[in-house]
């Protein structure tokens, strides 16, 4: 008894195993969610032109050659043996892997004969890097095609040698001084298709013939690049040294965003001011500034601060990020960086009218970017620890892995160069905290480098110059506090404070009193602290205060008769526009705050007064962003677990079996209106125990045919057991589209 071969892909499909199917559903689980109500169904779904791009998408060179070979045959369909006997330079074991991932994905389908559906042919636009037939193309070749090839001019062969490489579309350049160019000549003799103004195809049988005995092209095997190899002790500490800076970097750049944020300009993004005056700041080029607000952004911790206040500033999940250990806290970065979809290195680059994108610009986004980031370590992740690759090898690797993304791959030396100033590679190779994060996210990087960074500490050294030295990184409270009472000088492994008078009078302006610096300054030194610093303190609170600003708009007084007409007859000052109202007031109609600015930059020392007359002290305050993340890339397909996979073949099965069941006249009634005619054939089934077969549209539209043994009907619901799935359910009735009796294949 023989067996016929299926005919169609639904057909093939029908006579996998379950093993199979699981596979299939595994390498696209797009095609999987929800499950497919049978085999049709999912037919169905893998011809959908968005499924069969990603699933060509992720095929290697060797493979898709495989694929274009069967493309390319005369007829339709290819039997294995012939395939191999196509690609003779091509091991046999890789043509056999190549076949078998592509029948895994049903991008082709048959046993005795390979066959390849309609929207694969469709998907593959020029099979081989060849062009189209010339019939497609509505083209009349020369009847003798080697003869008009043999006399053609050097340049002109040229050109045609040149397209019959792997792509077989060029422009057509125009005759300079009215002449014919080569291309021209070969238009005109009918050996080129004209498919628009500007282009032109090379016809496939053209191609083919200049190709000679290599048809396919060459093989396009794997490339074996040598991999470079490092102590993994030594990369995990580097990896932990530059983790510790970017953590450090970020932290300053959101403090300085605290006190004065960036504003937003019209077109989105930081505009060139306010990136000079980070970079100068935190004593950086402007590409680092640019690249610190990238790493801010991407990881949550930098935004818009809501329709009403445009400017970019630190983010709630900033709070809790700066209270996190240093192991977190760089876990959020890299984990932010992996799935941003911006690529900070296009910061500076000039579009085709000459404008620079400025940092967090719209123009940066790109949804690719994660895919590719991930795509790029995930091969170095394939490495034993410590071994790494150079980045053009490893984007020749990559260019074999995904050919058909070969055009997005631009980015990726630049994305190792950002993997490298964050740690998560050294030298090309990765370190475990990279590996960790690959693996598992931003618990697995924590782990990584957890136990290489030092731990936060809580005192600094005081040095007779008026500097404080943090000899490590600081615990929250203390940066604080530090970041009232002095000014960052240098940032490093250790971190340098300056003392100042305009630090001190901060602190004073915030509600400290000599005291409580004295007392803070002894408590948080292990050194002894300078008399110098004391004295400092001391000086500039017998300052503070002399001159008092309220409300007029505002108002300026003293005791000291004397410092007021000095004060008014300054020149400095007039930008306060202040005058006299009385021998101790001054008064003026800008607020209290211009005032008070005007008059420290000419070297005053005034304080804020409360209209009891108090001195009004100015905690800073911690302006927030709401924390709104950027739009999101769409999310690739999750993979299915076993579980998963084992209910997807199941309901397969069962809706295949459903559509097999012979069944008598169906009662049909619209979802939402329930028939006398379906309650009673419904009766008829739980009374004589007859199983009946339903179609049934669920609650979230997706329709499918049951075989169901009815147990009852009640109260507009019926409750039977589906043999196929192994599973008892509940059937809203007004959701049956149709019902029939399920006839007795016996006898």
């Amino acid at each position: 008894m023989s067996t016929e071969a299926p005919a169609t892909l639904a057909a093939w499909l029908r006579t996998r195993s379950d093993e199979q199917l699981r596979a299939l559903l595994a390498a696209r689980p797009d095609v999987a969610r929800p499950a497919p109500s049978d085999v049709v169904a999912l037919a169905s779904r893998l011809a959908v032109p968005v499924s069969v791009d990603r699933a060509l998408d992720e095929l290697d060179a060797a493979t898709l050659q495989v694929l274009d070979a069967v493309l390319l045959a005369p007829t339709d369909g290819m039997p294995p043996d012939a395939l191999v006997a196509a690609l003779p330079e091509v091991p046999d074991e890789v043509v056999e892997a190549a076949v078998e991932a592509l029948t895994t994905r049903a991008l082709l389908w048959g046993d005795d004969v390979l066959h390849a559906p309609d929207p694969v042919r469709r998907a593959v636009r020029h099979p081989a890097g060849l062009g189209r037939r010339a019939v497609d193309l509505r083209l009349q070749l020369p009847a003798d095609l080697p003869a008009a090839v043999a006399e053609l001019a050097p340049e002109e062969r040229a050109v045609l040698e040149r397209l019959a490489g792997d792509r077989p579309v060029g422009h057509l350049p125009e005759a300079p001084n009215g002449g014919a160019t080569p291309a021209r000549r070969l238009l005109q003799r009918g050996l080129l298709a004209r498919i628009d103004a500007l282009n032109v195809e090379l016809p496939r049988e053209l191609g083919l013939l200049l190709r000679g005995d290599r048809p396919y092209g060459p093989p396009r095997r794997r490339p074996e690049p040598a991999p470079v190899t490092r102590d993994p002790q030594v990369v995990d500490r580097q990896s932990a040294g530059a983790a510790l800076e970017q953590v450090g970097r970020v932290g300053e750049l959101l403090a300085l965003l605290e006190e004065e944020p960036a504003g937003l300009l019209r077109s989105g993004g930081v505009g060139v001011r306010d990136q000079k005056r980070l970079a100068k700041t935190l004593k950086v080029a402007e590409p680092d500034a640019a690249w610190l607000l990238e790493l801010a952004h991407a990881a949550g911790l930098l935004d818009v601060g809501g329709p009403h206040r445009d400017e970019w500033l630190p983010t709630r999940a900033y709070d809790v990020w700066r209270e996190q250990d240093l192991a977190d806290r760089w876990a959020v970065l890299a984990a932010g960086w992996l799935g941003a979809v911006r690529l900070p290195s296009l910061v500076g680059v000039r579009d085709v009218a000459g404008k620079a994108a400025n940092p967090l610009s719209p123009d940066l986004v790109r949804h690719t970017a994660p895919t590719i980031r991930r795509s790029a370590l995930a091969v170095l992740a394939e490495l034993p620890p410590g071994s790494g690759l150079p980045p053009d090898e490893l984007v020749a690797l990559l260019r074999w892995r995904t050919p058909r993304r070969a055009d997005r791959l631009a980015p990726v030396p630049d994305m190792l160069a950002e993997a490298a100033r964050l740690g998560v590679l050294v030298g090309g190779v990765l370190a475990t905290g990279g590996r960790g994060l690959l693996a598992t996210g931003e618990d697995g990087a924590a782990d990584g480098v957890r136990g290489l960074l030092p731990e936060p500490v809580d005192h600094v050294l005081a040095q007779p110059d008026l500097s404080l030295i943090a000899p490590g990184p600081l615990v929250a409270d203390l940066a604080d506090t530090l970041s009232v009472v002095a000014d960052v000088e240098s940032s490093g492994g250790a971190t340098v404070f300056r003392v100042s008078e305009s630090s001190v009078r901060r602190a004073l302006d915030a509600g400290w009193s000599a005291s409580d610096l004295h007392d803070f300054f002894a408590k948080a030194s292990r050194t002894p602290v300078p008399q110098a610093l004391d004295y400092l303190v001391d000086d500039v609170t017998r300052q503070h205060g002399r001159l008092r600003v309220g409300a007029i708009e505002s108002y300026v007084r003293s005791d000291d008769h004397g410092l007021l007409s000095q004060v008014l007859g300054d020149r400095r000052t007039a930008a306060a526009e202040l005058r006299r109202l009385a021998p101790g007031v001054l008064v003026s109609g800008l607020g209290a705050d211009e005032v008070l600015t005007v008059l420290r930059e000419a070297g005053y020392a005034p304080a804020g007064e409360h209209p009891g007359g108090a001195v009004l002290t100015r905690p800073p305050a911690r302006p927030r962003a709401a924390g709104r993340r950027g739009t999101e890339p769409p999310a690739a397909p999750r993979p299915l677990s076993g579980a998963d996979l084992d209910t997807t073949v199941r309901e397969i099965r069962a809706g295949d079996a459903a559509l097999a069941a012979r069944r008598g006249e169906a009662v049909r009634q619209v979802p939402g209106v329930t028939t006398a005619s379906t309650l009673e054939l419904l009766s008829r089934a739980v009374r004589e125990g007859v199983p009946v077969w339903l179609g049934y549209v669920d609650a979230q539209g997706s329709s499918s045919q049951r075989v169901v043994q009815p147990v009852s009907l009640a109260g507009g619901f019926l409750q039977g057991y589906d043999e196929r799935r192994g599973e008892s359910r509940t059937f809203a009735v007004h959701r049956i589209t149709s019902v029939a009796l399920v006839e007795d294949d016996a006898g």
